[in-house]
């Protein structure tokens, strides 16, 4: 299909700085079948059923976001999918400066060497030392916050929190599975006591996923890969929902992606662990999942097809124009949308 068909106009002011507080406080726009309407988070027990199952992912965010030296010159790094227990491929700015074999400085006596470059321009970090990656990133990173908060204010330290769910255990994202932010212990009890489950796994989310799609046509537009893991336990659990009668909701696009991958096109919800590359767009046969939580995503980006595919692309225009004029938050710190195909 072509990109431009994804296009549509977002006013910058649209795009969320911070996020709402209490969280369980944002608005949510709820699209079922073909009608919109105006709703809160704190709604989402009453649209949910009994024995319904939400399905969030529990990855970590690490302060992946360095900034350091090659020499005399300023290297920024964002680290997007590690490769081994020391190594990292990272985008880097300023990587012309780099080359392989270069050291660059983070400071807090934390270094890398350039290993190798990908066919995107990635570069591979090795860490020097033997203190786990985990530490030297504690005390040399930042937390990575999305291009489109960044390059409007600097990360300080309410980010801590505000960028890391009430699910988080399994360190390794680069950026947050932002729809399960709107989160709280209330709105968790509540939907307990509506009947509703929860079930976890863990897809640990890259900084590919706010990679711009470059090309023209989505048939020539490379995902990215990310590291993802559903357990035997959890599939039977899901599986068994489904046949009961109750429908499987995914908190986000990153559980929906790992959701489909692990489905075959008999319905039933495997154990994985690995990569997955997924790309959603319309003409996909959704496997997995009945409905979708989700926060409001950018023109043209691969979140926006996906949403697309869910629900129409037509519907989906509609929807997020609705979003726009009623002044809805868009992106990471954003409201949310509870889509429900018919």
């Amino acid at each position: 299909m072509r990109v431009d068909l994804f296009d549509f106009d977002l006013p910058a002011d649209r795009i969320a700085l911070r996020p709402v507080r209490p969280r369980d406080a944002a608005r949510m726009l709820l699209v079922e079948g073909a009608t919109i309407s105006d709703r809160l988070v704190l709604d989402l027990p009453g649209l949910l059923r009994a024995g319904d199952v939400l399905v969030f992912n529990d990855t970590r965010v690490i302060p992946a976001q360095l900034e350091g030296r090659r020499g005399e010159a300023k290297v920024g790094a964002t680290l997007h999918k590690r490769a081994d227990l020391r190594s990292w491929w990272a985008f880097v700015r300023n990587a012309k400066r780099v080359r392989n074999g270069d050291v660059i400085d983070f400071g807090a006596d934390v270094s890398a060497t350039a290993i190798k470059r990908d066919e995107a321009g990635a570069i591979l970090l090795r860490f020097d030392g033997d203190d786990p990656v985990e530490q030297l990133l504690a005390r040399a990173g930042t937390m990575p916050l999305p291009p489109y908060i960044a390059s409007k204010r600097g990360t300080d330290a309410a980010d801590t929190d505000d960028y890391q769910t009430m699910f988080a255990r399994e360190a390794g994202a680069v950026a947050a599975p932002t729809a399960s932010l709107h989160f709280t212990s209330r709105l968790i009890d509540a939907l307990e006591a509506a009947g509703v489950a929860r079930e976890t796994l863990t897809l640990h989310v890259g900084a590919g996923t706010f990679l711009p799609v470059k090309v023209d046509d989505t048939a020539d537009h490379k995902m990215h890969a990310e590291w993802g893991r559903i357990d035997a336990a959890t599939a039977d659990r899901l599986n068994a929902a489904r046949a009961a009668g109750g429908r499987i909701i995914a908190a986000g696009t990153t559980s929906l992606r790992l959701l489909e991958s692990a489905t075959g096109d008999d319905g039933v919800i495997r154990p994985f662990e690995g990569d997955t590359a997924i790309f959603i767009t319309p003409g996909t046969r959704f496997r997995a999942v009945d409905g979708l939580l989700t926060n409001f995503h950018l023109p043209r980006s691969t979140l926006f097809m996906l949403v697309s595919a869910l629900m129409g692309l037509e519907l989906m225009k509609e929807a997020y124009a609705h979003a726009i004029e009623k002044e809805y938050r868009f992106y990471s710190y954003g409201d949310a949308s509870l889509l429900l195909p018919a």
